[in-house]
C-alpha cells in the first residue's frame, strides 16, 4: 500500500521557546495543544484524501453538521514518549490503530488503514517533537487521534463525508505527588453497555454516558465508578476510563472479559508482562460478589486499575449504597508491573516485546 502524501503548512507563530519551557515544566492534562494538528478527508468517490498538517487552530463547523445531532464519533488516545537519548517513541501505535479499526466498523465509518493511522500520528509528533517533554516526573506528550462524521446533513445514515484528525497535548504525571490507590463507587443504577451495544468501541457516547455515575462516585468521596453488566447486574465490566486486575493469593490474576467492555491496549500489554512476570492471567466473567468476598477472606490480595494516562493504579476500597470492602492487604505486584511496563515507555528497559515505534 502507498502511504499517505501529506502536505504541510507550518505555523507561523508557532509558541515561543520562553513559553514552551514554562508549559514543559507544568504541563498538566489536556490543556496546552501543540503548533500543529494532522487532517485527512474521507468521502465515497474519492476516499481518503486531503491529507495535511497546518497550524493548531479551531474548526469552523456548520451547525448542521452530522456528529453534532448523532453522535457518530470514534477516538483513540496515546502517548509519544522521549526517552535519555532524546529519541521519540509511541508504544504500541498499531494497536491503536486496530482498535479504531474495529471502532469504525460498530460506528459505520469508512476504515483508516493501520499504517496511514501510524503515518498520521508520526507526522504530527515529528512536527510538534519539541512539545514531547524530557522524561523526568513520567511526562509525555499526549496524542488524540479521532474521526467524526463532518458531512452536512441532518439525516439519519452513516456520513458520507468523514474527517480524521490527530491533535496533541504534553502531558504531566497522572498522580501529582506519587502513586496512590483510588477509591471505587460501585453504580447500581446506571450501566455502561448492554450486548451488541456500543461498549468495546472507543467513542465518545460511552464516556457521555458515564458521567452521571462519575458524578454520583465524587458525590461519595470516590474517585471513580465501578459499572456492572447489563444483564444481571452482577459481573464486574471497568471503570469509566480504566480496566480492573484483581490478583489472588496463588498468584492468579483474574480481569473481566471483554464484549462490552473497551479492549485496553495498556490491558492487553499487562497480559503479556503478567505473563513474563510469573503470573497467569484468566479472561472470564467476575462477579461482583466474588470481589467482596475475595477481599474479605483475603483471597483477592491486589485490585488494580489501568489506562493509557494513569498506566496502572492500585485500587483501595470499593463503596456502595449501605457497605464497604476495605482496601486489599498488598500493592506489590500492581507497584511491579507498573514499573515494568513504565521502563519499557521511556527506555529504561529492554523491550522484550517489540512494543516501542520510534519516531525521531
Amino acid at each position: 500500500m502507498t502511504s499517505m502524501q501529506i502536505s504541510t503548512t507550518a505555523n507561523a507563530a508557532p509558541v515561543d521557546d520562553a513559553r514552551l519551557a514554562e508549559i514543559l515544566a507544568n504541563p498538566g492534562f489536556g490543556v496546552h495543544f501543540t503548533d500543529h494538528m494532522f487532517l485527512v478527508e474521507w468521502t465515497p468517490d474519492a476516499g481518503w484524501h486531503d491529507a495535511r498538517i497546518e497550524p493548531y487552530g479551531p474548526l469552523a463547523m456548520d451547525p448542521a453538521t452530522a456528529v453534532l445531532h448523532y453522535a457518530q464519533e470514534t477516538f483513540e488516545g496515546m502517548k509519544a514518549y522521549r526517552h535519555d537519548d532524546g529519541s521519540v517513541w509511541t508504544f504500541r501505535p498499531e494497536e491503536n490503530a486496530a482498535r479504531m479499526v474495529r471502532s469504525s466498523q460498530r460506528l459505520a465509518f469508512p476504515e483508516l488503514p493501520v499504517a496511514e493511522f501510524v503515518q498520521a500520528v508520526d507526522a504530527l509528533v515529528e512536527i510538534d517533537q519539541r512539545w514531547v517533554p524530557d522524561p523526568a516526573g513520567e511526562k509525555s506528550l499526549y496524542l488524540r487521534p479521532f474521526m467524526f462524521a463532518s458531512e452536512v446533513f441532518l439525516g439519519v445514515r452513516p456520513a458520507q463525508h468523514v474527517t480524521f484528525m490527530v491533535i496533541a497535548s504534553p502531558a504531566g504525571a497522572y498522580f501529582k505527588g506519587g502513586v496512590k490507590p483510588v477509591t471505587l463507587w460501585l453504580t447500581e443504577d446506571y450501566t455502561r453497555a448492554g450486548r451488541g451495544g456500543m461498549g468495546a468501541a472507543k467513542t465518545g457516547g460511552n464516556y457521555a454516558s458515564s458521567l452521571v455515575a462519575q458524578q454520583e462516585a465524587t458525590a461519595q468521596g470516590c474517585d471513580q465508578v465501578v459499572f456492572l453488566d447489563a444483564q444481571e447486574g452482577k459481573y464486574v465490566e471497568e471503570l469509566g476510563g480504566m480496566n480492573l486486575y484483581f490478583v489472588h493469593d496463588d498468584g492468579r490474576i483474574v480481569t473481566p472479559e471483554t464484549g462490552t467492555i473497551l479492549e485496553g491496549i495498556t490491558r492487553a500489554s499487562i497480559i503479556e508482562l503478567a505473563g513474563k512476570l510469573g503470573h497467569q492471567v484468566e479472561e472470564r466473567r467476575f462477579s461482583i460478589d466474588e470481589w467482596r468476598d475475595g477481599v474479605t477472606s483475603g483471597r483477592i490480595t491486589e485490585v488494580f486499575a489501568c489506562g493509557t494516562a494513569a498506566v496502572v493504579t492500585p485500587v483501595g476500597s470499593l463503596k456502595w449504597d449501605g457497605g464497604e470492602v476495605p482496601a486489599p492487604a498488598s500493592t506489590d505486584l500492581t507497584m511491579r508491573v507498573r514499573q515494568a511496563l513504565v521502563d519499557v515507555q521511556y527506555g529504561r528497559a529492554e523491550d522484550a516485546f517489540g512494543w516501542m515505534h520510534r519516531i525521531v
